[in-house]
């Protein structure tokens, strides 16, 4: 199984140009990609938000906010979170050179359970079993793709 190297994730400057950001825009995307790597990296340690949080003297709360984007992470408490999910700053926020790869990866990444999903998909030893799950997932995905539709038809 290929491991998750945070480096892999898409640097800041390819998500970001600087501009004049109003203040009522939402999360700024550097805040965003910030979060993502932060989120992604504490997962893929087994690492929980409350664990986090109690590492950095903040409640999980504050952590969600900082994987969200919706909270600046301080220098100071990047290099704790850094710390504690044993990397470096420079990998959270992007700026470790790491080979060029699918970035729609890395947010799909992001996305609640899909560390999960790929971990436990990865321990299925029969090729014939990780295709059937193939095969259920997609079938799934079509079958509710299709029940918004033939709502809206009625």
């Amino acid at each position: 199984m290929r491991q998750l190297d945070i480096a892999d994730l898409p640097r800041v400057e390819d998500l970001y140009q600087v501009t004049e950001r109003p203040e009522d825009q939402g999360p700024d995307p550097i805040d965003i990609a910030v979060g993502h790597r932060i989120r992604v990296r504490r997962k893929w340690l087994g690492i929980s938000q409350s664990a986090l949080a109690d590492h950095l003297g903040v409640s999980f709360q504050q952590v969600q906010k900082y994987e969200r984007g919706a909270n600046r992470v301080s220098a100071s408490m990047l290099v704790k979170i850094a710390q504690k999910l044993d990397t470096t700053v420079a990998e959270l926020v992007g700026e470790t050179a790491g080979p060029e790869g699918d970035e729609s990866l890395f947010e799909k990444l992001a996305v609640p359970g899909a560390v999960q999903l790929l971990d436990a998909f990865a321990s299925v030893q029969q090729p014939s079993l990780r295709t059937a799950i193939l095969n259920l997932t997609r079938s799934l995905i079509e079958e509710s793709d299709v029940a918004p539709a033939a709502k809206r038809a009625r």
